[in-house]
């Protein structure tokens, strides 16, 4: 069997490692970070261990099930009735089912009306192929209507994308829409899911099988350059070691790819230089009480530089009530808001929520920390799908793929799972 060399050991890394270890490859994965997990891995928060970048589960994550169960932790799954809120206008209202829409202040019933047949339509729908060559913008407006579509959308769209906000594919809210609308008690009851002590749970497993299996895995290592011979892959080479190799996959952001194989044709390498890649700011915070009820709040307000809260432990409980909030700045890291102090991300986030809940005070503060992701989000345009290079390269015994790959679906970890063990499956 193959010499396999896996290269990143966030969840889509670590599930190729596994699945070609069961294979029968002879399996060897490094990461520059000191620690497994990628956006997944967890640090210590004030004396809790939670992941820097949240996560969640929806019903129809199947790889992670699946590969849960074959990991022997299958009981770690929990599922937990949450809801979405829309601050705007100074007040946070309910938000997520029929009968919130109805209440809404800021539509009116045909607008109304409108947004609730395109969700709908939206999470019934198996595959809208036609979508893939449309915008976000245009595929909205012409559902829902343009005042929609300005009053509801675009600002978030503006604070994640910023330039590209109106040049976002169609394809890839709607599978976002779909997925969360079909993680559903009810048509009333959202129902998301989280693994028993955080996502580090999954990474813990996925290493100790892949030690068992006999595979090796080099923490701390960056992989500096996988070299070619004969058009074939040969080894990976990091600032200590050579690694040979007959395979190779890569999970590495693609904005690292063309100075990672510097034998890759030309073409391939102006694919992968073309995809656009949004940063992330996450400011965590850990409050003494809730800010809200509820998991998920959107934010449009004008003056509010924030497209939206995670209230975490309104899905994954605290220790004595307290609660963690997650804080996204998205933006391109080449804008100059990136290079503000962390502190200074700190005290707006928390003016954030007190915003939001006007009763939280500087005593409710417990901690605060940010975390910075340079390759966050890739930017989706429509027709997305065909600029992608195809995951097996030129370069024989050498796959590619980073989240840009999970098009069109959005960033998770049952994503990783799927494309990397597919990957592990095609090691000739």
């Amino acid at each position: 069997m193959a010499r396999l060399v896996v290269l990143g050991a966030g969840a889509m890394g670590l599930a190729a490692a596994y699945r070609a270890l069961k294979l029968g490859h002879d399996v060897t994965l490094l990461e520059a970070a000191p620690e497994a997990g990628g956006m997944a891995a967890h640090f210590d928060f004030d004396g809790l261990s939670i992941e820097r970048f949240y996560h969640f589960v929806c019903k129809s994550d199947d790889p992670t099930f699946a590969l849960m169960d074959e990991l022997g932790i299958g009981d770690k799954m929990r599922w937990r009735a949450t809801s979405m809120g829309y601050f705007t206008k100074g007040e946070l209202n309910p938000w997520g089912d029929p009968v919130s829409l109805l209440r809404f202040p800021h539509l009116s019933l045909i607008e109304k009306f409108r947004y609730g047949l395109l969700a709908f339509v939206s999470t019934k729908r198996a595959s809208w192929p036609a979508l893939e060559h449309v915008s976000a913008k245009d595929w909205i407006e012409r559902w829902s209507g343009a005042s929609v579509y300005r009053k509801m959308w675009h600002p978030l769209f503006a604070l994640k994308f910023y330039e590209y906000a109106d040049n976002v594919s169609a394809s890839w809210i709607w599978t976002r829409v779909r997925r969360i609308g079909r993680s559903r008690r009810s048509l009333m009851q959202e129902e998301l899911g989280h693994i028993e002590d955080g996502s580090q749970t999954l990474v813990d497993a996925l290493m100790v099988a892949i030690l068992a299996e006999g595979g090796e895995v080099h923490l701390g290592e960056p992989a500096l350059r996988v070299e070619t011979r004969d058009g074939h892959v040969h080894e990976v080479v990091t600032p200590t070691g050579r690694y040979p190799a007959d395979a190779v996959i890569s999970t590495v952001p693609t904005p690292l790819v063309s100075r990672l194989v510097p034998d890759l044709p030309e073409a391939s390498k102006a694919a992968y230089d073309a995809i656009a890649n949004i940063g992330v700011v996450c400011v965590m915070l850990k409050l003494k009480r809730p800010v809200t009820p509820h998991f998920w709040v959107n934010v449009v307000e004008p003056d509010m530089p924030i497209p939206g809260i995670i209230e975490f432990s309104n899905l994954r409980p605290m220790p004595d009530g307290e609660s963690v909030v997650y804080v996204p700045y998205y933006m391109p890291v080449t804008n100059p808001l990136w290079a503000r102090a962390d502190q200074s991300f700190l005290d707006e986030a928390f003016g954030c929520l007190r915003r939001i809940n006007p009763g939280l005070t500087e005593a409710d503060l417990l901690a605060g920390q940010v975390g910075r992701l340079t390759h966050a989000q890739p930017v989706c345009p429509p027709g997305f799908a065909a600029t992608l290079p195809p995951v097996q390269t030129p370069i024989a015994g050498l796959q590619i793929a980073d989240t840009c790959f999970y098009y069109p679906e959005d960033r998770g970890i049952a994503e990783s799972i799927r494309i990397g063990e597919r990957m592990a499956r095609d090691v000739a």
